[in-house]
């Protein structure tokens, strides 16, 4: 798996993708596709969140828990989902928070990769999942790979945005000893879901707050249209 990962990558995952865990996960996942399993999302774009964020380049990090596991949505980002697919819920409420927020209209599609190409480093949990089944590849071994590379931006020198919402994105992310007293910036709010999103996700204000610190820090704002 180690050759699939983008270089930027590389070093900081290569520890944990050289454990039997990992080697694991890769024979888990060809044992699940030769029973003739649907596995979103398709090969070649699981690792789209590293291919697209350089380790070098992150600015912003969104954490996300498993791929959508509806045919055709999944393609690699967190929340975003191919050009001419219904927009998710959670994403519908983002696009409420970024209108509040930053008077941005909200965009017809919920494809992401914009946002991906410019430093906002949008991964899951878990990459793949099976169709239908929500959460179907959680604690399968994706974990300490996105664990690492969590971990990875976490070190940087540069300063970075950590926007956590819901309590998985919290869990995982500050479990990172010292991330919560860096020199990043570590923004909370429950998650976009519509079961959640009214009780502090809507009104967070995390997308002014991060680029106001991202320009502070001479890093230079995101620009949040997509």
């Amino acid at each position: 798996m180690l050759q699939s990962v983008p270089p930027s990558w590389r070093d900081a995952l290569a520890p944990v993708l050289s454990t039997p865990q990992a080697r694991q996960l890769g024979g888990f996942l060809q044992a699940e596709e030769a029973a003739g399993k649907c596995i979103y999302p398709p090969r070649g774009t699981r690792l789209a969140a590293l291919e697209l964020t350089p380790l070098d380049a992150v600015k912003v990090v969104i954490l996300g828990q498993d791929p959508y596991h509806g045919p055709g949505q999944a393609h690699g980002l967190c929340f975003s989902v191919q050009p001419g697919v219904k927009v998710p819920p959670s994403l519908v409420n983002i696009y409420k928070e970024l209108e509040s927020d930053l008077g941005l209209p909200r965009p017809a599609h919920g494809n992401l990769v914009a946002w991906a190409r410019q430093g906002v480093l949008l991964l899951n949990n878990a990459l793949t999942v099976e169709d239908g089944r929500a959460g179907s590849h959680a604690g399968k071994g994706w974990e300490p790979i996105t664990d690492a590379a969590v971990a990875a931006v976490a070190a940087k020198p540069e300063p970075c945005v950590f926007l956590l919402w819901g309590s998985h994105a919290r869990k995982k992310a500050l479990a990172v000893p010292g991330l919560a007293q860096s020199h990043h910036l570590v923004l909370t709010a429950p998650h976009p879901s519509p079961l959640s999103a009214h009780a502090g996700f809507l009104g967070c204000r995390h997308f002014s707050q991060a680029n106001a610190f991202l320009e502070a820090q001479g890093r230079g704002a995101i620009d949040w249209r997509v």
